[in-house]
């Protein structure tokens, strides 16, 4: 990887940002809260349904003081419905005016970078000071979609290629390459060539060591998904402090980790509604995606003993029950971190369980907008 500086970021972001990254705690929350929002489709909906919904979980999270929200790439997942995350973040910048989007993360080894540069040249027009572009190195499905995707079975050349993708495409937001580079006469457009112009801040996203050692030597912002490998979740954010070098962007580490998290009036009931994606990931795990099934699809099936196993883990790390458990749940899981912001997923069935859910929790910490 050569030494181009990766970190530059937008100074004038969403409304209480001072980098666009950096966020302020709202209500009695210890740090920002935010949305990581999936577009899962349940059994007996739509996509259309579920992208919908995350139109008014973008607006609820808007009004209600939540300081990013963020969609995931996956692929050749019935129940889920955020494969292309620029698309929807376009149509939610749409429908909204002040709240911070991005993705969470685009998949880079999946896609050329001059295209997400475009891509994300394009949002950062539509929305000046409000986009994120989180890059993960997974492929975000199964190794077969993945080939499909890349028009390639080489997929550890992709990963381990990361570092150099990523300094491909920061190059294209920049519009900095030296004149001898092969790429020096290509422009990424909407961008820099066009004229004065921000760039969305990168993130770099992880479930393991190796994103959180490389955000720390180029002084980015680190995402890290607790809410699918809490074992790592300390070492990785350890990792990232102690090699932490600062940047243009940021001075000192700043790390949000994602957290399952779903509020229910009734603890019965949270309990009912996340036993939904727990089932959906035994069926992942054992190669049977599918729609995200009903609570009591959930409630009458019959797991096996290994399946159940992995269903209390799995559970353990997803905080759940009244609004009150869920905030001390929050606030206990903020503490043994010490993670910057929480970036919240709501685990259910229904568009209207994951709604509630979030207003709830906002509820709970007195967030007002």
């Amino acid at each position: 990887m050569d030494d181009h500086d990766t970190s530059r970021g937008t100074t004038d972001g969403a409304e209480g940002t001072t980098d666009g990254i950096r966020g302020t705690a709202q209500g009695n929350a210890p740090v920002p809260l935010s949305v990581l929002d999936l577009v899962t489709v349940g059994t007996g909906s739509t996509a259309a349904r579920s992208l919908r919904t995350s139109v008014a979980l973008a607006r609820l999270a808007e009004r209600r003081g939540y300081h990013r929200h963020w969609v995931a790439e996956h692929h050749s997942m019935p129940g889920v419905a955020s494969s292309s995350p620029a698309v929807i973040l376009a149509h939610l910048a749409a429908h909204t005016e002040r709240i911070r989007l991005g993705s969470g993360g685009v998949m880079l080894p999946n896609h050329a970078p001059l295209v997400i540069a475009e891509q994300f040249g394009t949002l950062e027009a539509l929305a000046p000071g409000r986009i994120d572009l989180g890059l993960g190195r997974a492929p975000g499905t199964d190794g077969a979609t993945a080939a499909a995707l890349r028009r390639s079975d080489r997929l550890n050349e992709g990963a381990d290629d990361f570092p150099q993708q990523l300094s491909e495409l920061t190059r294209f937001l920049d519009d900095d390459f030296p004149d001898a580079h092969p790429y020096s006469r290509i422009h990424a457009v909407p961008g820099p060539v066009q004229g004065p112009a921000a760039r969305p801040p990168v993130w770099l996203l992880g479930s393991s060591g190796f994103s959180a050692r490389l955000a720390a030597m180029l002084g980015l912002p680190f995402a890290f998904a607790h809410h699918f490998s809490a074992q790592n979740t300390i070492p990785a954010l350890d990792i990232y402090r102690e090699n932490f070098r600062p940047s243009e962007v940021l001075d000192e580490p700043y790390a949000l980790i994602g957290v399952a998290a779903l509020a229910s009036e009734d603890e019965g009931e949270a309990r009912r509604q996340v036993l939904t994606g727990a089932l959906s990931m035994v069926r992942l795990r054992t190669g049977r995606p599918g729609l995200v099934p009903t609570p009591e699809e959930a409630e009458a099936y019959q797991f096996s003993s290994l399946e159940q196993e992995f269903v209390n883990t799995w559970l353990t790390n997803i905080v759940h029950g009244t609004p009150d458990a869920v905030r001390d749940g929050l606030n206990d899981l903020q503490k043994r971190t010490g993670a910057d912001e929480l970036m919240i997923t709501a685990n259910a069935h229904g568009g209207e369980a994951r709604l509630r859910s979030y207003e709830l929790i906002a509820d709970a910490y007195g967030l007002t907008g």
